[in-house]
């Protein structure tokens, strides 16, 4: 088969330095696109572990609540048993 400039389709008419300079931009291209990628992935890690930090207070926070709620519990029981007795 013959393209528009009466050249055999799958020969490469190229010179041995046009064709290194081809490969060299396509290389590139591919090489940003993956630093791209990496960067991407990388602002995702970094919104991940600031949500994981900004969760770990509200936790602490929440246990801390549980734990005071329970000694307010205990509190209350203590100062029930001491009516009682009174």
């Amino acid at each position: 088969m013959y393209n528009s400039n009466k050249q055999q389709f799958g020969k490469n008419t190229d010179s041995p330095e046009v064709f290194a300079a081809k490969l060299a931009l396509l290389g590139a291209a591919i090489s940003t696109l993956g630093d791209g990628i990496q960067t991407i992935a990388a602002g995702i890690a970094l919104q991940e572990l600031e949500n994981s930090n900004r969760q770990d207070p509200q936790d602490q926070l929440s246990e801390e609540m549980k734990k005071m709620q329970k000694q307010i519990d205990q509190l209350s029981k203590q100062i029930a048993k001491m009516d009682k007795s009174s």
